[in-house]
């Protein structure tokens, strides 16, 4: 087999499904809106901060894995400010060879100065518009959905869902739960999902990452979501063997082809996996799950979907057909209508992969 090479991976046409608006800011950005917003960052200089999110995200403490997002969040409070971050967002997707992305933030945690939630999901959405208009023209083109995130410790979670379907003609394709597993388990916003349903909208949550099966059964078969943001840990419902041994969960979610949103970086860091080598997207791929690839916090897991492909490519070996199958699960699990979804596969992913694969 030929040799990936990283900037052939770059090429390649990509899916991303899970992808956190305020986990991928350029750091210079980062530096000149806390300038403007009068935030004090932990050093000035772009290259430094940059390293200075991935260590605090590296340090295995919660506490400073958390106060990353303090900062990021702190100067995406004004409009322009939230339309540049998602503008320089689409053109840095864009520019990795990524083709179609669900990006999600939380407008609850935009509103210190005083925007109405409205005006933080127009701004983001615009941005999106934007800087996927200018990608076009550089020749990287790109289609961005945005998913509308509620806090699962917050009590805002049917505000966000009816948000979030009042902006489904603009650019908003899907809704998301997320914050800590532990304690605030998704049945606690069954009305927000219930609503969803009514509205035949599409959701995801995040469930299987730090916290396990109950976590999972609950949001598939109380909360009914139609995919798993991370939903690593269903291994936990499979024995090792020749061949392993699906749990009744596990078989469930392999059989309904709910997809799973494995970000592989993210998960060494948060220590659902030991490294790379060690991660279940082997197990689960070789098994048929419905896996896709992910970055979940480019920043901090100093990350891009090249980069988690690379990844996947050193630790098991994967080829071109290998990528390709990530991709078109990411493409075909997508919160856009089918006719777009189909389009994307038929007539950007399969002919470069055709002619990669040889």
């Amino acid at each position: 087999m030929v040799a990936i090479s990283y900037q052939d991976i770059v090429k390649a046409p990509k899916a991303l499904l899970h992808d956190h608006l305020d986990g991928g800011l350029r750091p210079a950005t980062i530096v000149e809106l806390a300038a403007e917003a009068g935030h004090e960052l932990p050093t000035t200089e772009p290259d430094a901060l940059g390293r200075w999110f991935a260590e605090a995200a590296n340090s295995g403490s919660l506490e400073r894995y958390l106060e990353t997002f303090a900062h990021t969040v702190a100067v995406m409070q004004t409009a322009s400010a939230l339309r540049r971050v998602a503008r320089e967002c689409a053109l840095d997707l864009a520019a990795d060879g990524v083709v179609y992305a669900e990006v999600r933030f939380a407008p609850e945690q935009h509103l210190e100065r005083n925007l109405t939630l409205d005006e933080v999901v127009d701004a983001v959405v615009t941005g999106f518009r934007e800087g996927s208009a200018l990608a076009g023209e550089a020749g990287t083109p790109i289609r961005v959905g945005t998913l509308l995130t509620a806090m699962r410790h917050a009590a805002r979670s049917q505000e966000i869902a009816e948000l979030a379907v009042r902006h489904r003609d603009t650019g908003v394709v899907g809704f998301d739960i997320a914050g800590a597993e532990a304690g605030f388990p998704p049945t606690r916003h069954l009305d927000a999902f219930e609503y969803l349903q009514r509205e035949n909208f599409h959701f995801t949550i995040h469930a299987g990452e730090a916290f396990g099966l109950p976590s999972i059964w609950q949001a598939i078969q109380w909360c009914g979501a139609d995919r798993l943001g991370h939903g690593v840990r269903i291994v936990d419902d499979i024995t090792p063997g020749s061949p392993p041994v699906l749990g009744r969960l596990a078989a469930y979610v392999r059989d309904k082809r709910i997809p799973l949103e494995l970000c592989p970086s993210s998960n060494v860091q948060t220590g659902a996996a030991a490294s790379i080598a060690d991660h279940p997207i082997g197990l689960l791929r070789d098994l048929r799950f419905r896996v896709t690839v992910n970055t979940d916090n480019r920043l901090m897991s100093g990350t891009s979907m090249s980069r988690e492909m690379a990844l996947l490519v050193d630790a098991f070996g994967y080829g071109w057909k290998e990528l390709q199958w990530f991709t078109i699960n990411a493409m075909k699990s997508a919160f856009i209508p089918f006719d777009e979804r189909l389009r994307i596969i038929d007539e950007v992913i399969k002919p470069a992969y055709a002619e990669l694969i040889g």
